[in-house]
Protein backbone atom coordinates (compact mmCIF):
# COMPACT_ATOMS: atom_id res chain seq x y z
CA UNK A 1 0.00 0.00 0.00
CA UNK A 2 1.71 3.15 -1.19
CA UNK A 3 -0.11 5.53 1.58
CA UNK A 4 1.30 3.46 4.39
CA UNK A 5 4.54 3.98 5.90
CA UNK A 6 5.66 -0.06 6.53
CA UNK A 7 9.74 0.43 5.86
CA UNK A 8 12.14 -0.20 8.67
CA UNK A 9 14.51 2.12 10.37
CA UNK A 10 18.37 2.01 8.00
CA UNK A 11 21.36 3.25 9.64
CA UNK A 12 24.02 4.50 7.56
CA UNK A 13 27.70 5.23 8.54
CA UNK A 14 30.10 6.22 7.05
CA UNK A 15 28.49 9.29 5.47
CA UNK A 16 31.87 11.47 4.84
CA UNK A 17 33.42 8.77 2.30
CA UNK A 18 30.65 9.50 -0.29
CA UNK A 19 31.92 10.66 -3.39
CA UNK A 20 30.21 12.21 -6.85
CA UNK A 21 31.36 11.05 -10.28
CA UNK A 22 31.83 13.51 -13.03
CA UNK A 23 32.20 17.25 -12.44
CA UNK A 24 29.12 17.44 -9.78
CA UNK A 25 31.54 17.94 -6.77
CA UNK A 26 32.79 21.31 -8.72
CA UNK A 27 29.38 22.41 -9.85
CA UNK A 28 26.79 21.37 -6.88
CA UNK A 29 26.06 23.81 -4.49
CA UNK A 30 23.11 23.59 -1.25
CA UNK A 31 20.97 26.77 -1.33
CA UNK A 32 19.06 27.97 1.73
CA UNK A 33 16.83 31.06 2.15
CA UNK A 34 15.98 32.82 5.38
CA UNK A 35 13.18 34.88 4.14
CA UNK A 36 15.06 38.15 4.46
CA UNK A 37 16.77 40.65 1.90
CA UNK A 38 19.89 39.23 1.52
CA UNK A 39 19.61 36.10 3.21
CA UNK A 40 20.44 33.51 0.42
CA UNK A 41 23.16 31.82 1.51
CA UNK A 42 25.14 29.36 -0.99
CA UNK A 43 27.51 26.19 0.00
CA UNK A 44 29.54 24.45 -2.17
CA UNK A 45 29.65 20.73 -1.72
CA UNK A 46 33.37 20.23 -1.35
CA UNK A 47 32.19 22.48 2.30
CA UNK A 48 29.16 20.86 2.72
CA UNK A 49 31.15 17.29 2.86
CA UNK A 50 33.76 18.14 5.02
CA UNK A 51 31.62 20.42 7.84
CA UNK A 52 27.91 17.69 7.42
CA UNK A 53 28.17 14.99 5.68
CA UNK A 54 25.43 13.36 7.33
CA UNK A 55 23.07 16.60 5.96
CA UNK A 56 24.33 15.75 2.29
CA UNK A 57 23.34 12.24 2.31
CA UNK A 58 19.53 13.64 3.85
CA UNK A 59 19.11 16.03 1.88
CA UNK A 60 19.37 13.96 -1.21
CA UNK A 61 17.14 11.11 -0.20
CA UNK A 62 14.63 13.43 1.19
CA UNK A 63 14.45 14.94 -2.27
CA UNK A 64 13.68 11.44 -4.04
CA UNK A 65 10.29 10.83 -1.45
CA UNK A 66 6.97 12.19 -1.06
CA UNK A 67 6.31 15.31 -0.22
CA UNK A 68 4.21 15.25 2.99
CA UNK A 69 3.07 13.64 5.97
CA UNK A 70 4.63 9.96 4.47
CA UNK A 71 7.56 11.44 3.43
CA UNK A 72 8.48 13.17 6.90
CA UNK A 73 7.17 9.78 8.41
CA UNK A 74 9.94 8.13 6.01
CA UNK A 75 12.81 10.52 6.29
CA UNK A 76 12.55 10.57 9.98
CA UNK A 77 13.62 6.39 9.96
CA UNK A 78 16.97 7.04 7.81
CA UNK A 79 19.54 7.49 11.04
CA UNK A 80 23.07 8.93 9.14
CA UNK A 81 26.70 9.25 11.08
CA UNK A 82 29.84 10.19 9.83
CA UNK A 83 32.06 7.12 11.11
CA UNK A 84 31.56 3.70 12.35
CA UNK A 85 30.23 4.36 15.76
CA UNK A 86 26.61 4.84 16.06
CA UNK A 87 23.84 4.42 19.23
CA UNK A 88 21.99 1.65 18.05
CA UNK A 89 24.45 -1.25 18.97
CA UNK A 90 21.11 -2.48 20.90
CA UNK A 91 19.32 -3.11 18.22
CA UNK A 92 21.71 -5.59 16.72
CA UNK A 93 21.85 -4.12 12.99
CA UNK A 94 22.46 -6.33 10.49
CA UNK A 95 24.73 -4.88 7.25
CA UNK A 96 23.32 -5.00 4.02
CA UNK A 97 26.43 -5.42 1.07
CA UNK A 98 25.55 -3.51 -1.89
CA UNK A 99 28.05 -4.48 -5.02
Amino acid sequence: TPFLDTGDFVVVLNADKIKLTGKKAEKKVYKRFSGYPGGQKEVPFAEEIVKHPEVVLVHAVKNMLPRGTLGRQQISKLKVYKGTAHPHQAQQCKPLEIK
